[in-house]
């Protein structure tokens, strides 16, 4: 089967265009505060398998986005499609539980937990989470140990292995980092979305963080991610998406975004320099 850029390679760089086989089909969502704006999507489709840059200047509505169509916030007007599924009005865990999964510009880190144990939280449909069969341990100790062996595989893939009895808190931003992305692969999902994922890591880690994104895609997970950092999406992209003021102002392939005058407006307030420069 052809990868994502592939089959991305003779979509038209336009807002709103359709893709070959998209995964998150999003419509007409709109989230005001006040008088303001702060989401206007009339259509945006996401490559499945591919990984998708969400970039524009600070109060373009690339978070609030995030939030809306992660259940996290609910918008004013709109729909979208997950997977072929509605997910407008349903909650975030179980968005979560249908195979989308986010993290935050601010790590969630349950940080009097052990490492171990935050990773263990995540799993879905745990018996021992019930009243009445958490009184009997054989229905859920069986359940707990593949959790532990799943949570200790990713723990070393993310090269936290070491740390798996350490508290949370004690982590560094970076590692808290990682731990929240192996954290969002406890339940299986089949896109994840990542906001800002390199922000405050420095720059021994940021590499590790750039092959652990790819390593998703190679997967055969669908990644979103916003970013700043324009080298980032350059390297690793298969598509961008940019907004401003809410709204998709452009897409296509990052050489495309990076030429798009559309963009550079945006970001500069002029036409005289490449965003990517």
């Amino acid at each position: 089967m052809p990868d994502a850029r592939t089959q991305l390679a003779n979509v038209a760089p336009e807002p709103g265009v359709a893709k070959p086989d998209p995964i998150l089909v999003v419509d007409g969502v709109k989230r005001r505060f006040g008088g303001l704006a702060a989401v206007d999507v009339a259509h945006l489709e996401v490559q499945r398998g591919s990984i998708t840059s969400l970039i524009g200047p600070n109060g373009a509505g690339k978070t609030t986005f995030f939030n809306l169509i992660t259940g996290f916030d609910r918008p004013d007007e709109g729909h979208w499609t997950f997977d072929g599924q509605p997910l407008a009005g349903v909650p975030a865990h179980q968005v979560a539980r249908r195979g989308m999964v986010r993290t935050f510009q601010l790590t969630k880190a349950l940080q009097r937990m052990t490492v171990m144990d935050n990773m263990r939280l995540a799993g879905t449909e745990q018996t021992g989470e019930r009243f009445l069969p958490a009184l009997l341990r054989n229905t859920w100790k069986r359940q707990e140990e593949q959790l532990s062996q799943r949570a200790a595989v990713l723990l070393e893939r993310f090269k936290l292995g070491a740390k798996h009895e350490d508290f949370a808190g004690t982590l560094s931003g970076g590692q808290r980092k990682l731990l929240e992305m192996a954290r969002a692969l406890m339940v299986g999902p089949k896109m994840v979305m990542l906001d800002e994922p390199m922000a405050g890591v420095n720059p021994a880690l940021t590499q590790s963080l750039l092959e652990h994104v790819k390593g998703l895609r190679e997967e055969g997970m669908t990644v979103l991610f916003v970013e700043h950092d324009m080298d980032v999406v350059m390297d690793i992209s298969d598509w961008v998406v940019c907004m401003a003021e809410g709204r998709v102002i452009a897409e296509g392939p990052p050489q495309s975004i990076a030429q798009n005058h559309a963009v550079i407006e945006a970001y500069l307030g002029s036409d005289d320099d490449e965003v990517a420069s």
